[in-house]
């Protein structure tokens, strides 16, 4: 089977739709939707019922954060996204975290914007 072309990421207002329809990243590892410096006032604006029991991070369904809706490559929506993780904001469309990710789904890379 050939390897798909990488997918060039559109301009900034369609990365970012394009970046919450896939959601690789949301459903890549369970350790990974963690919370590192968020304030107080941020992390009380996420529901008690998506974050974990341990108070570190979003809560999982197996790798899946439970904020994630949808089918991952195909459509997906962030239930918190304007109050979505640090470690959430940081992955780009295209980046190194965002490539492991689509790779891991079986996706084709995303070609970050020069």
């Amino acid at each position: 089977m050939a390897t798909p072309p990488d997918v060039a990421v559109p301009e900034e207002a369609d990365a970012s739709a394009l970046c919450q329809a896939c959601g690789a990243c949301c459903a890549y590892s369970s350790d990974w939707p963690r919370f590192s410096l968020e304030s107080e006032a941020e992390l009380a604006r996420i529901p008690d019922d998506l974050v974990a029991a341990s108070r570190g991070g979003m809560r999982c369904d197996g790798a899946r954060c439970a904020a994630l809706d949808g089918v991952v490559g195909s459509a997906t929506r962030c239930r918190i996204y304007a109050d979505r993780p640090l470690v959430c904001r940081d992955c780009g469309p295209g980046d190194d975290a965002c490539r492991i990710a689509r790779q891991h789904h079986g996706l084709p890379p995303l070609r970050p914007s020069v």
